[in-house]
């Protein structure tokens, strides 16, 4: 994998690059659509390269693992094959679901002993076995396995933690640089940069992570629980740490004004389920604000979804009808809004990226977030 910077803005930290994996080039900074079981939820692999222009997406080391399981992936040739996604593809190690299973897990130095949510079964997710279950899975970037921190934990539970996921992080790469891709094209390990709100344990995990020198890093256990504000403190910290000729990536973030926040401190890949989570619950975004379909200020409005099409749904449909189809819970109604959104946050970074390299990124960012503040 490599990695080229192409612009910077003047007056913040906000860059444009370019990420060239084997399976095709990536423009940042960039959204990924979130497929957690080898799919995006409600949308079609072709609507996610006509109508929202993805160029990666995200696929899941615990669910893929769990169902259809590696032996399936592996005859397939990988999830590009099994999915019939042929551009890029980045498989969170499964961390962040080992975490949300507190009731039904166990955390020790050998790794993270669970229960499916499945049927019960007991597993154990070593970091070795992670890098073998996702060089199985097939991504072109594959995460270090790690434990993600609560957002409230205090300073005692962070450090021990801390101290682990960095210990974790020496056996991924060792397992990692001992094996080889499957498919005949290569894989690329990210650290992820861990420490809770704590700066002296942030500063310590990104320099750690940067000693590394792996293709990418990351920062994750964000966006947990803490306050705002302390999301963005940590995202500045780490950015001044972590080596600028390499992608960054904030996992799990978020709103959009989250990205344009986390654009100007520096972050280059960002995914999360909002989009699509928040489309099947009614929520659009748009570039003047939100807007809630339930509502019954909708229901005989006849005007297009949005007048600024950023995919055909927009103009097809009016919002009178996707306030109907929501309403009655119709299956349409959860596509047009999934598709709607993912299709908006991939035009608000490409629209970022295209102001970086005009040189007006932080006087247009200043004026985009008060519109998406906006509940219409």
């Amino acid at each position: 994998m490599k990695f080229s910077l192409q612009g910077k803005d003047t007056k913040s930290n906000a860059r444009a690059g370019l990420i060239s994996t084997d399976h095709g080039d990536i423009e940042t900074p960039i959204f990924m659509p979130v497929g957690t079981q080898g799919s995006v939820k409600a949308v079609h692999m072709t609507e996610l390269i006509e109508e929202i222009e993805a160029q990666i997406i995200l696929g899941n080391t615990y669910h893929l693992y769990l169902r259809p399981g590696l032996d399936i992936l592996e005859r397939a040739g990988g999830l590009h094959k099994f999915n019939s996604w042929n551009k890029p593809i980045l498989t969170d190690s499964g961390g962040f679901q080992v975490f949300s299973l507190a009731e039904i897990r166990k955390i020790r130095e050998e790794g993270a002993e669970f229960r499916s949510h499945i049927d019960g079964s007991k597993h154990l997710f070593t970091p070795e076995k992670v890098m073998d279950i996702q060089r199985t899975i097939g991504a072109d970037i594959i995460m270090a396995f790690d434990e993600c921190c609560p957002g409230d934990a205090d300073y005692a539970y962070a450090k021990n933690s801390l101290a682990l996921t960095e210990r974790w992080l020496d056996r991924c790469f060792t397992q990692f640089n001992s094996t080889e891709p499957k498919y005949g094209y290569q894989q690329s390990l990210f650290p992820i940069v861990q420490g809770c709100i704590y700066p002296d344990l942030r500063k310590q995990a990104a320099e750690f992570v940067a000693s590394k020198g792996a293709d990418g890093n990351a920062i994750g256990g964000l966006a947990v629980g803490e306050p705002v504000e302390k999301m963005y403190e940590m995202i500045e910290l780490v950015n001044d740490i972590l080596p600028s000729d390499k992608p960054r990536y904030l996992m799990g973030v978020g709103t959009p004004i989250n990205l344009l926040e986390g654009i100007e401190r520096g972050v280059d890949m960002f995914d999360c389920i909002m989009p699509t989570r928040n489309g099947r619950n009614g929520q659009l975004f748009t570039r003047f604000g939100t807007m809630n379909m339930r509502n019954k200020k909708w229901a005989d409005d006849f005007s297009p979804i949005d007048p600024d099409a950023h995919c055909s749904v927009d103009t097809l449909y009016t919002k009178a009808y996707l306030h109907h189809l929501i309403k009655v819970e119709e299956i349409l109604g959860l596509q047009i809004a999934s598709i709607h959104n993912l299709a908006f946050y991939l035009w608000l970074v490409k629209e970022a990226r295209k102001h970086i390299l005009e040189g007006d990124f932080s006087s247009w960012k200043s004026n985009m977030v008060i519109q998406l503040s906006n509940r219409l």
